[in-house]
């Protein structure tokens, strides 16, 4: 479990380590491609994790990078195309951001950082944590940049026709701006957080 939950949170790849701020800013316009970009990364992250270790003790050092790569990048083929079949207008707001997933720092880092050196079933719950982790923070964005931007959440309105929105939250400044704000918010909750223990502990 702590394998599974250090991704939710502790170690967020976006809230956290700032890691996969492309996708985060670029396709978090509305929470539909959020939520979609963060489960198609999801998959491919406990996938990958999964066959490279099991596969860690055959891969030869000198090319392990390489082989991680062709891994990811078959993966990400199969989800692209599986997307394009079954969700059609998903995967054309997503566009050219799905192939992207395979040069995704998260991934290739959690391959060489984790699943390379450890058991098959951790790092299964390693890829999930982190996934979902990610997914969370992508849906995050998108909920509020759709809101603002387009007064609807997975286009459903929630305002009605007199709602003026704001638009700049659907362009790029507005990722930006969620992003900060998000961040912001998280140092100030762990500042607080940090002080009420000091507190306690005197």
């Amino acid at each position: 479990m702590e394998e599974f939950s250090k991704g939710l949170w502790k170690e967020n790849q976006i809230f956290v380590t700032i890691l996969g701020l492309c996708p985060a800013l670029a396709v978090t316009n509305s929470a539909i491609n959020g939520l979609s970009m963060g489960l198609s990364t999801t998959l491919v992250l406990i996938l990958s994790n999964f066959l490279i270790s099991l596969l860690r003790n055959v891969i030869p050092n000198q090319v392990r990078i390489t082989a991680f790569i062709v891994i990811i990048a078959t993966l990400v083929q199969v989800i692209d195309f599986s997307l394009a079949a079954m969700l059609p207008a998903i995967h054309k707001e997503l566009g050219a951001f799905i192939a992207l997933i395979v040069v995704n720092c998260i991934i290739l880092g959690r391959a060489e950082s984790f699943a390379a050196k450890n058991r098959p079933w951790l790092s299964i719950l390693d890829g999930a944590g982190m996934g979902i982790g990610f997914t969370f923070a992508l849906l995050s964005i998108g909920v509020i940049r759709e809101i603002l931007g387009n007064g609807s959440l997975f286009n459903i309105d929630l305002f009605g026709p007199n709602y003026e929105p704001w638009i700049i939250m659907i362009l790029p400044p507005g990722g930006f701006f969620t992003l900060g704000f998000l961040l912001w918010l998280i140092a100030w909750y762990a500042q607080k957080k940090k002080i009420r223990t000091q507190t306690e502990n005197k």
